[in-house]
């Protein structure tokens, strides 16, 4: 044992050699997953961009007649909506409660009623401005017919003191026959009334123009008041909401309660929200978007055929109505598209806002019949 010393590890190797080989392997296992756990994590700038997103249309082979095909997606548009929204009206946080909304997909004509919201705060608002305006119609009353009593008053005060004016002139002719004392005491008299007079009818412009003032004053506020009433009126007005045309309702979804959907009888909802879009469903058309490489046939009389989603079995014919003269796409994409928009010939009930479509357009046959019109134009040239 002192001669050749054994450690301990290489006992056991000699002893169990497989087991040593298996923890040998596990060592050097454990040392690799520290290893790779070491290594510092990627950078953003080193990890892969994404891949753009493919563009809204593809080409193929026709199978029965050997025509290249585009099969572009869409939207279906109404041509003719309006958006009925919240309507504003005077008052500061003011929020509506609905009371009627009409059902969606109802075809309603002009004039008809499709939105209803409480009417009762603003009835006693109406209420209250009509007993202001009402008294402060009497109050206006009440002080012109007091301007003109104290008018009448004062006229009265004036003719009396220059009735004692005329008085007092006319003691003073008496002076040569009377004694120097009831001399003086007249012409006192006939200064003071004549000073009188003078106060009295300066007075009088000042109370006439202070009673005007005060008239005024009331006039103004009664003006107001029948604005705030007036005002008060069309709030109320506008608690209806009424169809701004014929056609077709569909019904907005909003936000409610942490989800999305159409409001009903009982949501409070804000100014400004839309709620209602009625559109004209006889003409409907599709907004396509066609891929930069397949829009060869883009301005030219081309027929296509729709297919909606929703409904799998329905097929509609559309015509090229116009289309974007310039390509666009993702600021990262390098791919470019055009927007098309197809007219639909049909009308259907079907043919609702904001289904999605897909058109099959024969490009081969719209190239070709747009040759074929060029020639005929050029011989006739």
């Amino acid at each position: 044992m002192d001669r050749g010393r054994i450690t301990k590890a290489s006992y056991l190797m000699r002893i169990h050699p497989t087991n040593s080989l298996v923890l040998l392997g596990l060592i050097l296992a454990a040392g690799l997953v520290l290893t790779s756990c070491s290594k510092a994590p990627l950078k953003p700038e080193t990890q892969p961009k994404p891949v753009p997103a493919p563009a809204q249309s593809t080409s193929f082979v026709s199978p029965v007649n050997g025509h290249r095909m585009v099969r572009a997606t869409g939207l279906v548009r109404a041509l003719e909506w309006q958006m009925i929204r919240v309507p504003q009206i005077s008052g500061s946080g003011v929020r509506f409660t609905l009371t009627r909304v009409i059902p969606n997909g109802t075809k309603v004509a002009k004039g008809d009623i499709l939105i209803e919201f409480d009417r009762v705060s603003l009835l006693d608002d109406e209420r209250d401005a009509k007993a202001k305006l009402g008294d402060i119609g009497h109050q206006l009353d009440q002080q012109r017919a007091q301007v003109r009593s104290d008018g009448a008053k004062r006229l009265a005060a004036i003719r009396t003191a220059e009735a004692d004016l005329s008085k007092a002139l006319l003691e003073l002719k008496k002076g040569p026959i009377l004694s120097e004392i009831d001399r003086l005491k007249n012409e006192s008299r006939a200064d003071n009334a004549k000073l009188r007079v003078a106060s009295l009818k300066k007075s009088d412009v000042f109370r006439k123009a202070a009673g005007d003032a005060s008239v005024r004053v009331l006039e103004l506020k009664l003006e107001r008041q029948r604005v705030v009433l007036e005002r008060t009126q069309n709030n109320l007005d506008k608690m209806q909401i009424k169809a701004p045309q014929d056609g077709m309702v569909s019904l907005e979804n909003t936000w409610h309660s942490g989800s999305m959907g159409p409001s009903r009888e009982g949501d409070q909802v804000w100014p400004g929200v839309p709620l209602v879009r009625i559109f004209n469903p006889t003409r409907m058309v599709v907004e396509a978007t066609v891929n930069e490489s397949d829009a060869s046939w883009l301005g030219k009389s081309v027929k296509a055929k729709l297919y909606l989603d929703a409904y799998p079995g329905a097929v509609f014919d559309a015509t090229l109505e116009n289309a974007s003269p310039v390509a666009t796409g993702g600021i990262d994409s390098p791919v470019r598209s055009f927007t098309a928009v197809f007219r639909i010939e049909a009308e259907d009930p079907r043919l609702l806002p904001d289904l999605s479509a897909a058109l099959e357009i024969d490009a081969t046959a719209a190239v070709a019949q747009s040759a074929s019109a060029s020639r005929k134009t050029g011989g006739a040239e």
